[in-house]
């Protein structure tokens, strides 16, 4: 048995980008561990969804722990930073936000759970986070500190690929994730990493149920996962069916093409 770590940003934010290889590894046996920096608290809510007295901080946490369930994530464990919001919001300048907190602080604590996981494989996101959400970039930097604290023998960003994307949004407009109210003022040429860059090209198409399942798990953020919910499999299998990584523990020198099907578990 192996362990894999995938550490995000947000509550929701592990079903896009590893939903699948955390379903896939808890399937083949190994042990799965989802690392949550923040609260989410910041994130936009469906009006009348939260009951009376009900945070949408709490709502998240109970929506997470659910999701990992699905995910088949042994353990959950919440750093509890707060949530900076999106990049130019009110949040980015609170100083207790992750996105502003001491990166080798938070990277010892995530050090911690690696060692005492003896972790073998760590996903983190890419230097921008994929779409430069602070939070996210801030996932990078303490994870590939924390990484090497604990001396974590694979360390994966995972990230879009910007070219599949592309494909797909001139294909299917209604694929736009300018769309998303959040995303609104984002380029695609901002998402995620060209195919060139990519190391590793994993295929979930297996276990898409369960990740379209935990996708409705998180009813407070269906403006995100609203307009995939309803996607035929076949649809759902073209957007979602690959989890895209760029390796850099070890480093790949020239990753000029995919040459990895799945991770070192």
């Amino acid at each position: 048995m192996s362990v894999l770590v995938c550490f995000h940003a947000h509550p929701d934010d592990e079903v896009f980008g590893t939903g699948g290889i955390m379903r896939s590894a808890a399937d083949a046996g190994h042990r799965v561990v989802l690392v949550t920096a923040t609260d989410g608290a910041l994130g936009e809510v469906p009006e009348g969804l939260l009951t009376e007295g009900e945070s949408l901080h709490d709502r998240r946490q109970r929506e997470l722990e659910r999701s990992a369930e699905v995910l088949g994530a042994q353990r959950v464990v919440l750093l509890g930073y707060a949530d900076s919001g999106m990049a130019g919001t009110e949040g980015n300048t609170n100083p207790h936000a992750f996105a502003n907190v001491d990166v080798e602080e938070a990277a010892r604590r995530l050090a911690d759970v690696l060692v005492e996981e003896q972790a073998r494989v760590l996903t983190v996101y890419d230097s921008h986070g994929g779409y430069g959400h602070p939070d996210h970039v801030q996932v990078h930097h303490v994870g590939v500190r924390a990484a090497a604290i604990a001396e974590v023998p694979f360390v994966y960003e995972a990230t879009m690929n910007r070219d599949r994307m592309r494909e797909m949004m001139t294909a299917n407009p209604n694929w736009d994730p300018s769309e998303n109210e959040d995303a609104s003022q984002l380029d695609i040429e901002a998402f995620g990493l060209p195919e060139s860059e990519l190391t590793t090209a994993v295929d979930v198409s297996g276990v898409l149920a369960a990740k379209r399942a935990a996708m409705v798990v998180h009813e407070s953020q269906i403006g995100d996962f609203g307009p995939f919910i309803p996607m035929s499999d076949e649809d759902l299998a073209s957007a979602f069916g690959t989890e895209w990584f760029r390796r850099i523990v070890p480093p790949v020198e020239a990753p000029d093409a995919v040459r990895e099907t799945a991770l070192p578990l």
